[in-house]
């Protein structure tokens, strides 16, 4: 039977880790053994992060919200809740980048949730 050499297979295996780990600290991007573990725990923390991007944006939209909602006198509790009696559906994304980029446009929404809450 032939003999089989397989110095091609890990070379290959070996690069595609060590382009993977291109920008790491120290020998995390140069040493294929450290490079390994460096980018197994780097694409750990890829998929736990894409899940606590979604909770982060959230309490920063929660937060721009309120911040412009006592402006008008109103804290965020009272003014989500007003929304929600006046059917009124936008949701905290949308809130949040009028409270940001059009200030007009959310007083209006605010002026409608006092209305309806008074």
């Amino acid at each position: 039977m032939a003999r089989v050499k397989r110095g091609v297979t890990t070379h290959a295996r070996h690069k595609k880790v060590l382009k993977q780990s291109k920008g790491f600290v120290g020998r995390s991007s140069t040493s294929y053994r450290i490079a390994l573990e460096r980018l197994e725990k780097s694409l750990q923390y890829a998929y736990r992060d894409r899940r606590v991007k979604k909770r982060e944006f959230r309490a920063l939209w929660i937060q721009r919200i309120n911040a412009a909602v006592r402006e008008h006198g109103l804290t965020y509790s009272q003014f989500i809740a007003a929304l929600k009696t006046a059917n009124i559906d936008l949701d905290r994304k949308v809130l949040s980048a009028m409270a940001f980029d059009d200030p007009a446009g959310f007083a209006a929404v605010v002026e409608a949730a006092k209305a309806v809450r008074a």
